[in-house]
């Protein structure tokens, strides 16, 4: 059942509601983006599917604005699956739930999918209206957004024809960004090399942390797991003998990792744990005003396997999840409080044989990015591991002249009697991939408050979805010319 059925605006609820009862977790498109290609056909709509599940949907100017610009509608279909550890949540199967507190819309112990899918509810209601004025529609939702923007990266200019972009995926009201990060995903691969295993095993676990989106938080200074446990192992290797046995820690390239743990091998077990014990101490210190919620413990466990590690291999993979940056690099020198550079150690896991660190990398400088990187290769190669840039894409530049920007700006003021801020964003948003294949398009992007996307705490501001809409189809109306 839907809590929101009753609450304005009740259309654009009813789409979110119901884009939320099919799974589309990255990766896990083909049912939502088959699920808008029938909402088109059924409404005699023109649509396009390409063999990325990217989905077009063009609708005709309204009465008056047959002749007007075309608008393209932009958002992404895909969102993050994250569950708190109590969860038995399915995302390949199970339906989003909806949990209403207070004036805010939360799942049920997961994400919420506000990101994206609230600009694929607003886009769905303007298609299904008959009243709503507007120009030539063309409706643009991606997939693969969350995982290195790959709907996106396929994309071609085939079915668009539009030269005016709205992107509906920023996640704060009266906040227009008119410029992005671009960035790079990084995976290192370790050979796994293992021996017979002796000593006692411990556990180390690290965990409580909130994590949060890689590059819109990044600037919060949250902890890392994975870098944490690395700081950990470093510190049980200069002062005692170490062997891996397993090792894993988060979940998404651009979620800052929130859990990490590693199985060890040790001979002076007591002294590890004085060790551990005074590391978990030094990391509360260090992010009390941030994860307050941190945890570290060490147990001792079992070894079924019978092996573990070799000695190189334990030494390298240390000394590389030491050594690597993680974090804030450089801030803006032109946007006060901008981050400029960073990157997010974000997945570690063993896979095929290899260990496998994920890292995304982000800077609106080029050249700053490029850096980042060519530390990530010289770390990679120095510590016996394979570096391979899996993506890339380009940032969105600030442009000084900008009518689609202007006309926003304008209705904004109109509505709220107040200015709206113009700024830039440390993420990457698929406008700057969509201005490579439309060069001409004029591209703005917005959106309703959203919260701790990405983490099973997401929450979406119910009022304030209200407030884009009216604010959505004030600007169509006014996009006339």
């Amino acid at each position: 059942m839907n809590p929101l059925q009753n609450t304005e605006p009740k259309e654009v609820f009813k789409w979110f509601y119901e884009i939320s009862q099919v799974p589309r977790g990255s990766g896990n498109e083909r049912a939502i983006s088959d699920f808008l290609v029938k909402f088109a056909k059924d409404r005699n709509l023109e649509v396009h599917q390409d063999k990325a599940m990217n989905v077009i949907i063009k609708k005709p100017g309204t009465a008056g604005y047959e002749k007007s610009p075309t608008v393209i509608i932009q958002g992404h279909m895909d969102m993050v699956c994250e569950k708190d550890a109590s969860s038995n949540h399915d995302f390949l199967k199970d339906p989003i739930k909806f949990v209403v507190k207070g004036e805010m819309l939360y799942a049920d112990k997961t994400t919420l999918g506000g990101d994206d899918g609230i600009a694929v509810a607003y886009a769905l209601t303007v298609l299904d209206s008959k009243d709503i004025p507007h120009p030539p529609l063309e409706v643009l939702i991606t997939t693969e957004e969350e995982t290195g923007m790959g709907g996106a990266m396929a994309l071609t200019d085939e079915h668009l024809q539009g030269t005016r972009l709205l992107n509906i995926d920023s996640e704060e009201e009266g906040v227009f960004l008119v410029s992005c990060a671009g960035g790079s995903n990084i995976n290192i691969f370790f050979d796994i090399k293992k021996e017979a295993a002796k000593g006692t095993f411990l556990k180390i676990t690290v965990g409580g942390l909130l994590g949060g989106h890689s590059g819109i938080e990044i600037n919060k200074q949250r902890a890392n797991s994975i870098k944490l446990l690395g700081r950990i192992l470093y510190n049980i290797k200069q002062n005692e003998k170490i062997n891996i046995v397993e090792i894993s820690g988060g979940s998404k390239h651009n979620a800052i990792a929130k859990d990490a743990h590693a199985v060890i091998a040790v001979e002076n077990k007591e002294a590890v744990l004085k060790i551990v014990e005074k590391l978990a101490a030094d990391f509360k210190g260090e992010y009390r005003a941030v994860d307050k919620l941190l945890t570290v413990t060490a147990n001792e466990t079992q070894n079924s396997s019978g092996q573990m590690f070799t000695k190189e291999l334990t030494l390298n993979l240390i000394d590389f999840m030491a050594s690597i940056p993680n974090g804030v690099q450089y801030m803006s020198m032109e946007i006060h409080g901008l981050v400029q550079t960073s990157l997010n150690n974000g997945v570690l896991e063993e896979i095929d044989g290899r260990i496998k660190f994920t890292t995304s990398v982000r800077s609106s400088v080029k050249s700053a990015l490029d850096e980042i990187v060519d530390i990530l290769r010289i770390q990679a190669e120095r510590c016996g591991a394979e570096f391979k840039k899996v993506s890339e894409y380009p940032a969105w530049e600030y442009s000084p002249d900008s009518p689609v920007r202007d006309a926003a700006v304008n209705v904004y003021k109109k509505l709220n009697k107040k200015e709206p801020v113009i700024t830039a964003i440390h993420a990457g948003l698929e406008c700057g991939l969509l201005k490579k294949t439309l060069p001409n398009v004029d591209a703005v992007s917005f959106g309703p408050n959203l919260y701790d996307v990405h983490t099973p705490n997401e929450h979406m501001d119910i009022a304030s979805v209200e407030r884009v809409w009216k604010f959505l189809l004030a600007y169509l109306a006014e996009l006339k010319n």
